[in-house]
């Protein structure tokens, strides 16, 4: 994958409400816009319940056919986000600075940030992050990363490093 060029992607949202039909999903249109706006091409959208087993499922379901899985909600404290649990067991190794900078960009604006457990990890040749939830955190969340995900994935690839 080189430095440039559009990325495959599938965007996640992760919803108790949403996937019953109980609100709109308003998270997931929100992240396809500027995840195209970015030059990346969406390949796959979801709406899934919230749960680690949901989450893992999601990601072994679409990372193989995808350079970047965005998820989007789950990454609180309360008891049903367990998105990053579920990131966590699918993926070979995490990134911790792609949830560092989320929760950053954030911190001005939104109080609770650094309750955000935001994460990133890989697996296989697909870099997994988990958004927050809501439209604007997960379109945050997006331009805080946007500018350094298509180097990952073509470090997760084996490009080499520009010199």
């Amino acid at each position: 994958m080189p430095l440039s060029g559009a990325l495959r992607v599938a965007v996640v949202t992760v919803s108790d409400r949403a996937s019953r039909g109980l609100r709109d999903d308003r998270t997931g249109p929100e992240l396809v816009t500027v995840v195209e706006k970015a030059g990346h091409c969406v390949h796959d959208t979801r709406v899934i319940a919230d749960g680690e087993d949901q989450v893992a499922r999601a990601v072994l379901d679409l990372a193989h056919d995808h350079d970047v899985v965005l998820l989007a909600g789950g990454t609180g404290i309360g008891p049903r986000d367990r998105t990053p649990e579920g990131v966590e067991v699918m993926c070979d190794v995490m990134v911790p600075g792609i949830g560092e900078a989320i929760r950053a960009a954030s911190r001005a604006r939104v109080p609770a940030a650094d309750l955000s457990r935001a994460c990133a990890g890989v697996r296989g040749r697909c870099l997994v992050v988990a958004l927050p939830g809501s439209p604007r955190g997960a379109a945050e969340g997006w331009a805080a990363i946007a500018r350094v995900v298509p180097h990952a994935v073509a470090v997760i690839a084996g490009v080499d490093h520009p010199a």
